[in-house]
């Protein structure tokens, strides 16, 4: 792997985590295109480590407060949607790892995702929950939906928010909490993923091509949340689901002709 393919995955996960298309649907496909199998999962696990930081520079301030005092209001919240994110994930791991890697189901995941991004719009308008009207039922709605994002090209960012947008919170306090608990959910699966840093083709990979996506992801996960945040406030879903559901028909079409 050369450090341009790896910059080019680094700026794809770094956009697709957080926004509502499926880093790890694009990362397979990123994978497909450049020949990649071990090595690209090896890099996986480093460039959700650079969404992890971007998003840790965006919530510095709450994460350092959520440190100091960890069971406060916001703490029990984020508490409460890991619960059902890690239960499903550790329950199911071998499961979804082995679709993952066939990406078999990938094309029908990102016409799902598209659905319920375009249902999810609809309840936009009826959002008036804050942060602080948030419940520790809405929580662990929004993490189970999150544990749902196992699949591969099922988004966590675009589950989260639509499952927050359901629950009739306000869409910038739905993007908050639904990046805020993107964070245990990021370092869950880079420590459950962690034999791969050391196992799984790193011979494959120079540390510049490594370092190079893992800072790519960083910028641009930043970025993205960043944008995330005001296009929730100002802007219309519909473009997310459109553009999906356009990928999900490519992949599907290709799995039929057995080019993917």
């Amino acid at each position: 792997m050369d450090i341009i393919e790896a910059l080019i995955l680094g700026i794809v996960q770094g956009l697709t985590e957080f926004l509502p298309i499926s880093s790890t649907g694009h990362l397979l496909i990123g994978r497909k295109v450049f020949g990649l199998e071990e090595a690209g999962l090896f890099l996986d696990s480093m460039l959700h480590f650079g969404t992890l930081i971007a998003v840790l520079t965006v919530y510095w301030k709450e994460v350092a407060c959520l440190l100091k005092n960890p069971f406060s209001r916001t703490g029990i919240l984020i508490i409460a949607g890991t619960i059902p994110t890690a239960a499903i994930g550790l329950l199911f791991k071998d499961f979804f790892e082995e679709i993952s890697k066939t990406g078999v189901t990938a094309g029908w995941e990102f016409l799902a995702t598209g659905c319920l991004l375009w249902w999810a719009e609809m309840y936009k308008k009826h959002g008036r929950k804050s942060l602080e009207d948030i419940t520790i039922a809405d929580a662990v709605v929004i993490g189970t939906f999150q544990g749902a994002a196992i699949l591969p090209a099922v988004s966590r960012s675009g589950l989260t928010i639509a499952a927050a947008l359901f629950r009739k919170i306000d869409p910038r306090a739905a993007a908050y909490f639904s990046f805020l608990l993107s964070i245990p959910s990021i370092a869950g699966g880079i420590v459950l993923q962690s034999k791969d840093l050391w196992t799984a083709g790193s011979q494959h990979i120079s540390f510049g091509a490594l370092a190079a996506g893992t800072a790519a992801s960083a910028l641009f996960g930043y970025l993205a949340v960043k944008w995330m945040i005001s296009l929730l406030q100002r802007g219309t879903l519909k473009g997310f689901a459109i553009y999906v559901w356009v990928i999900g028909a490519a992949v599907i079409l290709a799995q039929l002709t057995n080019k993917f």
